[in-house]
């Protein structure tokens, strides 16, 4: 029997159950099934689509209709897990965008939507989640910010930051998030904002201590070996098996047959 239906009340809770939460990203509808499947409980239509799909440089080009294209093929799996989408670079830059935008997402199938930023995006996430839809928050290090700040790094080491980090995830509790990805955070300051704030904490490269792990599914895979991510040791190494079983195929249907009546 299907399980129910998890919502953004469920990954809530799973804090206050003691429950960790396995968070993967998805783009299409056979990943998306895949991990549904296994059992992943939150899939994240993440903007990080732009690098390991579209060959962007960053996410900062993906727009919101590549967005809504992807969330449209994710959620044609119908996942048990709850499907989170990411809000792309400059789509909620006032409340009035915000909302238009996470509708959009939320037409497509997404079930609650991400952005990154603390208090300087408050009035968005009020409005989102005013308007009935999930929202989950983002701190640390942001990936739509990387050509500003010249690349990517760790936060929290210095104690403006670190203070910083603290207040913004006060806010995103108190603006209604019902979770929040710590990226690239050092894992003291994590662990302190994990103890602190009554909602999830779902880290990727902000170490052990977070209520969850988020991975972009392609690194987990072993599917980007053009890439090396410090935070992130893949699990299997599919590329090199794709290229042998590839290689195989090739070779077998280059062969010429034998002649008849040898």
């Amino acid at each position: 029997m299907r399980q129910s239906k998890v919502t953004a009340e469920t990954i809530r809770t799973m804090k206050a159950r003691g429950e960790k939460i396995a968070a993967l990203t998805a783009y299409d509808f056979p990943m998306t099934r895949l991990l549904d499947e296994v059992g992943i409980p939150f899939i994240l239509v993440g903007d990080s689509l732009g690098m390991v799909v579209l060959g962007y440089p960053d996410t900062t080009s993906v727009t919101l209709a590549e967005m809504e294209h992807h969330v449209r093929a994710a959620a044609r799996a119908q996942p048990r897990a709850l499907l989170v989408a990411d809000l792309p670079y400059r789509t909620y830059e006032t409340a009035g965008s915000a909302v238009d935008s996470a509708r959009r997402l939320a037409a497509a199938g997404a079930e609650a939507v991400k952005a990154e930023g603390g208090r300087e995006i408050l009035e968005q996430i009020q409005a989102i989640v005013q308007a009935g839809i999930p929202f989950c928050g983002h701190l640390g290090m942001l990936p739509q910010h990387v050509q500003e700040e010249g690349g990517y790094r760790t936060k929290g080491k210095k104690a403006p930051e670190h203070q910083a980090l603290l207040t913004d995830a006060d806010a995103l509790v108190t603006a209604g998030a019902f979770a929040i990805v710590l990226e690239l955070v050092t894992p003291p300051v994590a662990q302190e904002i994990s103890r602190r704030i009554p909602i999830p904490t779902i880290g990727i490269g902000a170490g052990p201590d977070c209520d969850g792990q988020i991975l972009v599914t392609p690194d987990l895979l072993g599917m980007l070996p053009w890439f090396s991510l410090k935070h992130v040791k893949p699990k299997l190494n599919a590329a090199e098996q794709m290229r042998a079983v590839i290689r195989e195929w090739q070779h077998s249907i280059s062969v010429a047959p034998p002649p008849r009546g040898a």
